[in-house]
């Protein structure tokens, strides 16, 4: 999938299946659900992906504090750009990764 695809994708009701769990946290996001996308970037906390997401989450909601604590713990610096930036940024690297 695309970044072009994953946008074009928010046209639907519910994130494609085939999305692994940290992008459907950002589809949810782009969404409007912060809710959702928390939930899921909670349940996934292991690793530098997933406080990355968790990071720009609470960055997005201005706790910049939180923000800052899930930054050094995905070994990111706290971004100088747009909140959608940096959502296009994380996920290009996401999709990236997890080609297969």
């Amino acid at each position: 999938m695309t970044i072009d695809e994953l946008r074009a994708s928010l046209h639907e009701e519910v994130p494609p299946p085939s999305l692994p769990p940290l992008l459907k946290a950002l589809w949810w996001d782009a969404k409007g659900n912060f809710d959702r996308a928390h939930e899921i970037a909670q349940d996934e906390e292991q690793g530098q992906e997933a406080a990355w997401v968790h990071a720009y989450l609470h960055r997005k909601e201005r706790d910049h504090e939180n923000a800052g604590y899930w930054y050094k713990r995905a070994h990111q610096p706290a971004p100088e750009g747009s909140s959608d930036e940096e959502w296009r940024q994380i996920a290009t690297v996401l999709l990236h990764r997890h080609k297969g």
